[in-house]
């Protein structure tokens, strides 16, 4: 059982570019991003963004939303709190933690989100807004499969 050439990459090799192989997949990208984001406080998106990308490993998306979060007024104590925003008391408020849980169960979804996520997310947003926050949840975790997958070079 040996491997070819060609099935050992280095994890710095990029694959295929999926923008200039399949544009038109890649615009409705865009474009169902950019909708997913309306309504949403940008930094409770970029939040999001960077949490699901942790999650799924995804070193494209976690260094441009990183970027973008401080572009956007985002501290840097907040930035490094994330991955453990269940154990920083104070740093992330009661909405964004509504969010942030959601975003983990529906990242790291397995059979279901929990009732009890669903329900704190619920009681954080109204339900236009959820309607938005779920969407973009989506996206980033089709965003980090396509960088995961395609191996995207930092930017």
């Amino acid at each position: 059982m040996g491997y070819s050439a060609r099935s050992v990459v280095s994890m710095t090799t990029t694959r295929i570019n999926l923008s200039k192989l399949s544009p038109d997949v890649y615009k409705a990208m865009l474009a169902l991003d950019e909708a997913a984001a309306v309504g949403l406080d940008k930094s409770l998106a970029e939040l999001v963004r960077i949490r699901a990308s942790q999650l799924n490993g995804c070193s494209y998306c976690i260094n441009m939303h990183t970027k973008d979060a401080r572009d956007g007024g985002e501290t840097e104590q907040r930035l490094y709190l994330l991955s453990v925003w269940r154990e920083s008391p104070g740093i992330f408020t009661e909405k964004e933690q509504a969010a942030l849980a959601l975003t983990e169960a529906v990242t790291q979804l397995s059979t279901h989100v929990p009732d009890d996520v669903y329900e704190q997310a619920a009681g954080q947003f109204p339900d236009a807004e959820l309607s938005q926050l779920i969407s973009l949840i989506i996206m980033i975790n089709a965003w980090n499969r396509l960088g995961v997958t395609t191996r995207l070079p930092l930017s």
